[in-house]
């Protein structure tokens, strides 16, 4: 009786054993297939380029400086700068100085020319004394006027003292010899040329002292009384 027991009791433990061995086996199977397993898909990861996704940025990084939004607000509220005006739109450059030449050229004797060798005329329905020209419209368009820039003229063989200006109708200042009006011919082509002499028995040559020039009339015009 005795003997079966332990015969029993050692049988039983035999089983025990047994089963202690299989519970570990499968336990250690299947841990080795879930790290397997875990490293096939890190693997297949890795291989799929697969990449983590960036970390959320902190809140220092959302978040901006409040010195820095302070100078956006204040670059946002600050009034927009008028364009620089345009600079004043400056007076129209003046034409060039008056000159006045003295001289004596062949046949007509003493003249008076201007920078350009035109020949210079007085008008007989002016006056010296007050200074006026009556020169107006067509008339002016005819006889050019000489007119200042405002300069003082430049003079060769003039006396300066005899030398001066008078107001037009339209404003423009007018130089004057001895007090009469000077003018231009419009039919003088060319300098030193005197085609507007004795015109009309009113239109005269002028001389550097103011007086007319009688020399070289036109058939039918007689030299007006001094």
């Amino acid at each position: 009786m005795i003997q079966r027991n332990r015969v029993a009791i050692a049988v039983a433990a035999g089983l025990v054993a047994v089963l202690a061995l299989v519970v570990w086996t499968s336990n250690t199977t299947v841990l080795r297939g879930t790290t397997v397993a875990q490293t096939e898909l890190v693997d297949a990861g890795a291989q799929d380029g697969y990449e983590a996704p960036l970390a959320p940025a902190t809140s220092e990084e959302a978040v901006p400086d409040e010195e820095d939004a302070a100078e956006e607000d204040a670059a946002e509220d600050a009034p927009v700068e008028e364009a620089a005006s345009a600079p004043e739109a400056q007076a129209a450059p003046a034409g060039p100085r008056i000159t006045l030449v003295g001289k004596s050229v062949p046949r007509m004797g003493d003249v008076v020319q201007d920078g350009d060798g035109r020949t210079l005329y007085r008008f007989d329905k002016d006056t010296p004394d007050p200074a006026k020209s009556n020169c107006e419209g067509q008339c002016a368009v005819t006889w050019p006027p000489l007119l200042t820039n405002g300069d003082e003229p430049q003079l060769r063989g003039v006396d300066p003292e005899l030398v001066s200006t008078v107001e037009r109708a339209d404003g423009s200042e007018q130089v004057t010899l001895d007090g009469w009006p000077l003018y231009t011919y419009a039919k003088d082509e060319a300098p030193g040329q005197w085609k507007g002499q004795g015109v009309g028995g009113t239109w005269f040559v002028v001389q550097p002292n103011g007086k007319r020039n009688v020399e070289c009339l036109p058939p039918g015009v007689t030299a007006p009384a001094a």
